[in-house]
């Protein structure tokens, strides 16, 4: 199935209504690798969208967060940053240039059953970050 589609379903499900606005922003987070800000969303739509502004983009990004489409990602640094929710996965982050790149491994669901397991904890869920420098910082780094 088409994930655009399937998430305008789940929008119409729970009752927020598809504007033209809300459509472009769902359909760039799902295309963009990149885990834009909502900065970056607007910079790339305003020039289809001249009335839109930074306020709209993050409050539709809100809405989408809300009925569980798009997760914010807060890595410390100034921005957040979002990411349309696919499979679980997880992210490696770069130190030096912010680049942000999805990494799955579905074998640390286990990890959740065990410490549900070994503390009698109800686990809703669990987040895993790996730092590092990316191929194109490293690259920079040996002279």
């Amino acid at each position: 199935m088409n994930p655009l589609k399937e998430a305008l379903d789940t929008l119409k499900d729970t009752g927020v209504r598809i504007t033209p606005q809300r459509h472009a922003i769902l359909e760039y987070l799902i295309n963009s690798m990149s885990h834009p800000t909502a900065d970056d969303i607007y910079k790339a739509l305003e020039g289809k969208f001249p009335n839109m502004s930074v306020a709209t983009v993050y409050n539709n990004l809100r809405v989408f967060r809300e009925v569980g489409l798009v997760k914010e990602l807060t890595f410390g640094d100034a921005s957040s940053r979002f990411d349309f929710v696919t499979s679980h996965h997880y992210h490696v982050i770069c130190e030096k240039c912010g680049k942000i790149v999805d990494f799955l491994y579905p074998g640390l669901d286990e990890v959740e059953h065990l410490a549900s397991h070994v503390t009698g904890f109800k686990v809703e869920n669990h987040r895993m970050e790996i730092y590092g420098s990316c191929p194109e910082c490293a690259s920079k780094e040996v002279h």
